[in-house]
């Protein structure tokens, strides 16, 4: 057997402070530690990769949306589009009853008036012909006297 050698002077010292007897770390807690570390480092990576998932198919979500109201925005502004053409206003203008208006007149400041004023072509009874678009569709009827 071996025998241990005398330590003098500091070394004994030093060796009085470490505990006599067997030095046989105990495995168990070690083990227990490092089961625990990778059973949480496992369900840590299972929780990201589900929220990962879940932000992809959220975002393809969110794109499917955003391509239909870019489809639907611009559908709607082909309809105003169409609806602000001039020959649109036309034909609508003349479906309300109204009609061309003749040559205006402006009122200066001091209260003289610029402009020889003319009453609209068509009178008041004006009523829009679908079967034509020109200005000859109006078709006048008689309206009420002029108060």
């Amino acid at each position: 057997m071996s025998r241990k050698p005398e330590l003098r002077g500091r070394a004994a010292r030093l060796a009085r402070l470490f505990p006599a007897g067997a030095r046989q770390a105990a495995r168990a807690p070690f083990v227990l530690l490092v089961v625990v570390l990778l059973g949480g480092g496992l369900i840590g990576l299972l929780v990201l990769n589900s929220a990962l998932s879940e932000g992809a198919f959220r975002l393809d979500d969110l794109q499917k949306e955003t391509k239909a109201l870019t489809d639907e925005e611009q559908s709607l502004q082909r309809d105003i589009d169409a609806y602000s053409a001039p020959d649109a206003l036309q034909r609508r203008a003349l479906e309300l009853g109204m009609v061309p208006g003749g040559d205006p007149a402006f009122l200066n400041p001091d209260g003289t008036v610029k402009g020889v004023p003319s009453p609209a072509a068509a009178g008041q009874g004006a009523v829009y012909n679908p079967l034509a678009l020109a200005p000859e569709a109006l078709v006048t009827e008689p309206g009420p006297p002029p108060a």
